[in-house]
């Protein structure tokens, strides 16, 4: 509705102020206290709203929210996360600042900027006496970016009992295109194991775990298939522990993307079934897939072309656009749920220095994601 609009647009200086005092109180993921604090503003605003918030608490992470409201049968998820990649104290290197029309802060694009928007949505449903059409529940977690490991039965608890997802992850480029298609996330940690020795009176004596990893570094990266899409990288290694000695251990840390469920599978078997390459050495892996992949199905295609109809009015063109990255939209869709992802802010730079968001694009998204839970 361009009521909505012009309601969130007269009220934008309120929205950019809820999204600086999130960003300014951070919640690097680890940081549980941060974040807890965080999570006891949001939920304060959201209670304000007239919602109804339960905490899920956990032992090392911030407790996660799962926020209601409305009524109904049916039931509209929408996800959001709290917890950033950035450490406490980053706040005091990078303070928010406003650029012309672009604001700048740590974890504001990914995804603080989501949260505010779902606030101000359900403010701008409130201030004119509209309720949303299905019963909403919000979940936000605080472990997104460490791979949802406390927070993914929740999330798939609540999707298996949604009409359709929403994602509140940032839009793709500076157009905000909507994430129809995610890469799957897969993790793995490889241990290799040697024999320490002199390495000048005695090395024939050793078998050097540092040179066995070198192999397995130069095959995992050889399973790279850009053409299919998939991507092995061997993002941290260490070994050994002094210089003049053949190292006996060491260990790497390895990130695999792939576009689908049959590529996953092909790829972590490659993975976990490493073998030494050098006499006497041994080679362990764990880990495997921990986001599946988001493929483009009719649903999305059809949810999309659904909430069009929300948009056009409104002035917005809803573009989409498939990317490596992952996001919990992942666990609801790999369950055959209708899901979009990126209705969140819209800018450039997540996980980055440069991260920030369109300022005058933030109206614009609490306007249209108030539209579609009210449908109209």
């Amino acid at each position: 509705m361009k009521e909505f609009l012009e309601y969130a647009e007269s009220h934008a200086e309120e929205i950019l102020g809820t999204l600086r005092d999130m960003v300014e109180m951070e919640s690097f993921t680890s940081d549980k206290a941060s974040t807890d604090l965080l999570g006891g503003f949001i939920k304060g605003r959201f209670e304000e709203l007239g919602a109804q918030v339960r905490m899920v608490p956990q032992e090392e992470v911030g407790d996660h929210l799962v926020v209601d409201v409305g009524e109904g049968g049916d039931q509209t998820l929408i996800l959001c996360h709290m917890d950033t990649v950035w450490p406490t104290g980053t706040i005091q290197e990078r303070p928010f600042r406003l650029e012309a029309d672009l604001a700048y802060g740590p974890g504001i694009l990914d995804m603080k900027a989501g949260i505010a928007i779902a606030m101000h949505a359900l403010e701008t449903l409130r201030a004119h006496n509209e309720a949303p059409q299905q019963r909403v529940r919000i979940i936000i977690n605080s472990d997104e970016e460490v791979g949802s490991t406390t927070s993914r039965q929740l999330i798939e608890e609540e999707a298996k009992k949604s009409a359709q997802v929403f994602c509140l992850e940032p839009g793709a480029g500076p157009e905000g295109a909507l994430k129809t298609g995610r890469k799957g996330v897969g993790m793995f940690q490889v241990k290799v194991t040697g024999r320490a020795a002199h390495a000048g009176n005695e090395p024939e004596k050793g078998i050097s775990a540092v040179e066995e990893m070198a192999h397995q570094i130069l095959r995992l990266h050889s399973l790279t298939d850009l053409a299919r899409g998939t991507s092995v990288n061997v993002g941290v290694v260490q070994g050994g522990s002094v210089r003049n000695q053949i190292a006996p251990f060491a260990e790497a840390l390895v990130d695999l993307r792939v576009t689908t469920m049959q590529e996953a599978e092909r790829v972590e078997s490659e993975i976990l079934n490493s073998t030494p390459v050098l006499s006497g050495a041994a080679v362990g892996v764990i880990g495997g897939l921990n986001r599946p992949p988001m493929e483009r199905t009719e649903t999305t295609a059809l949810l999309l072309n659904s909430i069009r109809r929300f948009a056009d009015p409104l002035g917005i063109e809803l573009t989409e656009a498939q990317v490596g990255g992952g996001s919990d939209a992942q666990f609801a869709a790999a369950l055959g749920v209708p899901v979009l992802d990126g209705l969140g802010g819209v800018g450039e730079g997540p996980h980055a220095d440069h991260e920030y968001i369109i300022v005058t694009e933030l109206p614009r998204r609490v306007a249209l994601l108030a539209s579609i839970l009210a449908g109209k």
